[in-house]
């Protein structure tokens, strides 16, 4: 993902642009400072922020327009089943030309025609890579690119806007998803039942991903923008983005980032900065 930002809204969570005396990035939360390769569960790291962003986001999320030839469920489940976890994937690793999205919600997907419409009306070009079965449900894969290039999406708002157009579908076409999705307190028919809190819920790892790059991974509750948020709090820090995949399981958010500092791997430097200070 080379990304190219464009302006967001204020954020509470933040990354501190403050060095240290090898002037490498640290990473700062709410008056604490700790080197990312030894952050596990840091306090109010992403708590809710204005939605500014989100509300305008989502106006701009084309809904899908029902007919008689979309199918979005395969009328293969009862009301009476029990509900199974919303699963989007957006995975910009594993196609060098195209973003790859991977929709699950147990066995209740049907062709997904409507969801597929709904992304093109994005100025996407959407085609369906494959369907396949395991114990979790029904996968479905599309690959997709921008109409205008013929290439991957890039932008996380656009990232941000198929991630939302795809909930937003599931919200429509299946509402017993709402009490499964964070989304569903603010779009569905019925909020989830317990909130995820998020001190408890936020997770952050760096690991080795080679001598020029390291995996940031983080996974903390839901909620609109906050893909584009993530990505601006990297960047903002001058930690390059290349790629990543950014999975939506529920109430959770769960993204995997691949990032450099200065063309470099960022999680040595950061060890050696904690082992300098004690």
């Amino acid at each position: 993902m080379a990304v190219a930002m464009a302006s967001a809204a204020n954020c509470g969570v933040y990354f501190s642009s403050n060095t240290n005396k090898l002037n490498f990035p640290v990473f700062d939360f709410k008056n604490h400072s700790w080197s990312a390769a030894f952050v596990t569960t840091p306090p109010n790291i992403l708590e809710k922020r204005s939605v500014r962003l989100s509300f305008s986001m989502m106006g701009i999320i084309p809904r899908a327009t029902s007919s008689a030839t979309a199918v979005e469920s395969d009328g293969s489940f009862q009301d009476t089943d029990t509900v199974p976890t919303p699963k989007v994937i957006i995975d910009q690793d594993s196609d060098p030309d195209a973003t790859v999205v991977e929709i699950t919600f147990g066995d209740r997907l049907g062709a997904l025609l409507d969801t597929m419409n709904a992304l093109k009306n994005l100025g996407l070009n959407v085609s369906k890579a494959n369907v396949y079965l395991d114990s979790s449900g029904k996968h479905n894969k599309f690959a997709i690119t921008k109409a205008s290039t013929g290439r991957k999406v890039e932008e996380p708002e656009l990232l941000e806007a198929i991630r939302l157009t795809i909930i937003n579908n599931l919200l429509e076409y299946h509402p017993e998803s709402s009490s499964q999705l964070a989304m569903g307190a603010t779009f569905g028919v019925e909020p989830p039942k317990e909130k995820v809190d998020v001190d408890i819920a936020t997770h952050i790892r760096v690991d080795d991903d080679g001598s020029d790059r390291s995996l940031l991974y983080v996974e903390t509750a839901d909620r609109p923008g906050l893909l584009v948020d993530l990505v601006k709090i990297i960047t903002d820090i001058n930690i390059t983005v290349e790629s990543g995949e950014f999975d939506t399981e529920g109430l959770l958010a769960k993204a995997k980032f691949h990032v450099s500092y200065k063309g470099k791997a960022i999680i040595r430097p950061l060890q050696q900065v904690k082992s300098n200070e004690h």
